[in-house]
């Protein structure tokens, strides 16, 4: 049976409601970084830095120690940008967001379309997946249709077909911006990149970078997305920096690497919607590039299940950030996607960050906190969450593995599964995986990185 959507009639879902905005306030009047959404400001002494960025979906606190308050806060989000977008969103069944009207197709065949042209759908785009041998066709409700009665309606005209709602994938969520007086603060040169790293490939799907920022000198950025416009968002550039970022003492995990960033934001209230996504790692396929870090979280979703199933078999690695909505939520995607390496956080104790999602999807625990990554301005930011720990495992891997290959992504895997520090349980868990990599690439807030 699926769960009611939550609205104001609904008296659970109210207090719910209630216990989110109270935490809210009580996080944001009382608790010293790190907090909610790191609003307080990071002391740096040596950098000038700007409040800290948010954590991957909820920017989310380790001073919480109650699960259920992890997924009312991020229920919150989707009410909120429910609320804002009403003209735009709705919900799902399941409660998720979902752009009003809008049903995305993956090689739908021509009779259905013709058929479904009949029944009054209209076709807003089409978008040729060639890399993939798929085309992507999203299709307009017809007039006083519900979006759930056009979906119905497709799927069963074509049961073969894969068909699915627009779902809205969450980045980040709240991020402080830089002040002034913190935003010339790196000028450093980048500094020397280690020797090989920069005939690396590797790929991101985020908001936009900065790539004006001096960890980028020595690093290639091949941008996509927003109309061929560079939309800066400070969640895109951390994430890219410690994907292949180098200045100073700091460096991401393929420092120099040719990164190829697609922005599916592109500064949107609604950004993220699951039709750019596709068309990103279309992108991607287009680009060769062979490993490719996803810092974003949604539902479950049939036409991306679809693209994620085929570039695995074609042997790409598909990173992506597990979430940040507790130990005792449901599993989130594409993180959760066979075939996907699903990455958690912990800190500088080795102890997985407490709004880090758990369960089979976790293959590695990589450092996700007390760290700091580059934000736009030039400068930088401590950073928390599942959302940074994602592109430090997607940098070690791209070094293994120069080009999309089954047997080559096989043994990438398998070499750093040997790297791996257990942690927890013995063997594979449901909180750190296989254990963590990439613990020297943390580099903590109160470093000089002149």
């Amino acid at each position: 049976m699926n769960r009611l959507p939550c609205c104001a009639a609904h008296r659970c879902c109210r207090a719910r409601l209630r216990r989110a905005l109270a935490l809210l306030v009580l996080l944001g009047a009382t608790l010293a970084a790190p907090a909610w959404a790191q609003l307080g400001p990071v002391q740096l002494p040596k950098v000038g830095v700007p409040p800290a960025l948010g954590n991957t979906v909820n920017g989310l606190v380790s001073g919480i120690d109650n699960s259920a308050a992890l997924s009312d806060v991020r229920n919150l989000r989707v009410q909120q940008l429910l609320h804002t977008q009403s003209k735009l969103l709705e919900r799902d069944p399941e409660g998720n967001a979902i752009v009003r009207a809008q049903i995305v197709a993956i090689s739908p065949a021509p009779a259905l379309l013709e058929h479904a042209l009949a029944l009054g759908f209209t076709v807003l785009s089409t978008q040729l997946l060639e890399a993939l041998d798929l085309n992507e066709v999203v299709l307009r409700a017809p007039e006083h249709w519900s979006t759930r009665k056009a979906l119905r309606t497709l799927r069963a005209l074509d049961p073969e077909g894969t068909y699915d709602f627009n779902h809205i994938y969450l980045d980040s969520g709240t991020e402080a911006p830089a002040d002034a007086a913190s935003a010339g603060a790196m000028q450093n040169a980048p500094g020397a990149v280690p020797a090989g790293t920069a005939r690396l490939r590797v790929g991101l799907i985020d908001g936009g970078v900065d790539i004006a920022h001096p960890v980028f000198l020595a690093a290639p950025v091949h941008t996509h997305g927003c109309a061929d416009q560079v939309i800066v968002s400070a969640h895109g550039t951390a994430v890219a920096s410690l994907l292949a970022g180098h200045a100073g003492l700091f460096s991401g995990a393929a420092p120099g690497a040719e990164l190829y960033a697609a922005d599916v934001y592109c500064g949107q209230p609604i950004g993220g919607a699951v039709d750019a996504v596709l068309e990103a790692l279309a992108w991607m396929a287009q680009s060769k590039v062979p490993v490719i870090n996803l810092s974003l979280v949604g539902p479950p979703n049939a036409t991306l299940a679809a693209v994620v199933r085929n570039l695995v078999a074609r042997g790409y690695l598909l990173v992506a950030a597990v979430g940040n909505d507790g130990p005792a939520a449901p599993a989130l995607y594409p993180a959760a996607y066979p075939g996907v390496i699903g990455v958690t956080a912990v800190d500088a104790r080795r102890k997985v960050l407490l709004e880090a999602g758990r369960g089979p999807q976790v293959r590695y625990a990589a450092p996700g906190a007390d760290m700091v990554a580059a934000v736009p301005g030039g400068a930088f930011a401590s950073v928390r969450g599942t959302s940074f720990a994602a592109p430090i495992v997607a940098g070690l891997l791209a070094r293994a593995l120069h080009a999309p290959d089954v047997a080559a992504a096989a043994s990438a895997l398998a070499a750093l599964d040997a790297q791996a520090v257990g942690l927890g349980a013995p063997g594979r868990n449901p909180i750190y995986g296989n254990g963590l990599v990439g613990e020297a690439l943390r580099t903590p807030p109160d470093t000089a990185l002149h």
